[in-house]
């Protein structure tokens, strides 16, 4: 496997370690303001990285459709967004600043919940990150290893305020400061997986590839609508997540087009 495969696969991953360890450092819990601000940041980042490397390269993909190279883009979207919609409705999880579970009935720590929702919400970043590199990996036109080293460090830098939001509430509650470290390693650690999945699955059906660059922009805005603007929105000073996520849209944007 080239190596420029490895980091790209690895790379978020590792942000979600390093915002994980800032358990160890700070003594305290996130402030509200900061979790805002934390979440509309990710949102611009995954809302941008969704447009820019995944939707407009499944349009390419299919220019020779002509004015029909819409269509796969349409259809793997639906397909990601109902795919998330599944998930959300058969895996019991738990959303960061919520009392009531979403998903089936069982009984399960409060950690293990918030673990399953954050885990929910890395495997459409995984499956979008290993779609570029199979598309690169294939030689399809637009799809280059500095493109997905860009979506690779952005989804790595919303990767790592998302390893601090899982752990550092975990500690704030009382739970031991390397368990709340290794929840929020166990987080992320779905990622390279869905990503080495994704390369597998598209090397197996390479026509396929508008749809699943599409399902994966569909998955993370799904993510994003759920999860993330509800988040960023709450409260009073709502504004911050707003900026934040401005903020993000524009990081993913420019690493887009300087590495793209």
């Amino acid at each position: 496997m080239p190596a420029e495969v490895i980091q790209g696969i690895w790379i978020p991953f590792g942000g979600t370690c390093l915002g994980a360890s800032c358990v160890f450092l700070m003594k305290n819990g996130l402030h509200s303001m900061v979790q805002r601000a934390l979440a509309g940041f990710a949102a611009g980042i995954m809302t941008a990285a969704s447009i820019w490397s995944l939707l407009i390269p499944a349009m390419d993909q299919a220019a020779d459709m002509g004015q029909w190279a819409w269509l796969p883009a349409a259809v793997g979207f639906w397909l990601g967004v109902l795919f998330l919609l599944l998930l959300d409705k058969t895996v019991p999880h738990l959303h960061l600043g919520s009392s009531q579970p979403e998903g089936p009935h069982i009984q399960l720590r409060k950690a293990s919940m918030l673990l399953l929702a954050v885990t929910l919400h890395n495997i459409p970043e995984g499956m979008a990150v290993g779609v570029v590199l199979a598309g690169w990996m294939a030689g399809e036109s637009g799809m280059t290893a500095a493109g997905a080293l860009a979506l690779s460090l952005g989804i790595a830098l919303q990767n790592f305020p998302e390893g601090a939001v899982i752990s550092m509430p975990l500690q704030a509650a009382g739970i031991k400061k390397r368990d709340a470290f290794a929840y929020g390693v166990l987080s992320g650690a779905v990622e390279p997986l869905a990503a080495a999945l994704t390369i597998w699955a598209a090397g197996l059906v390479l026509p396929a590839l508008p749809y699943l660059l599409s399902f994966a922009a569909g998955a993370m805005l799904y993510v994003v609508v759920e999860e993330l603007i509800p988040e960023m929105s709450a409260g009073v000073h709502s504004n911050i997540g707003t900026i934040f996520f401005a903020a993000g849209f524009t990081v993913m944007l420019a690493l887009d087009v300087a590495l793209g």
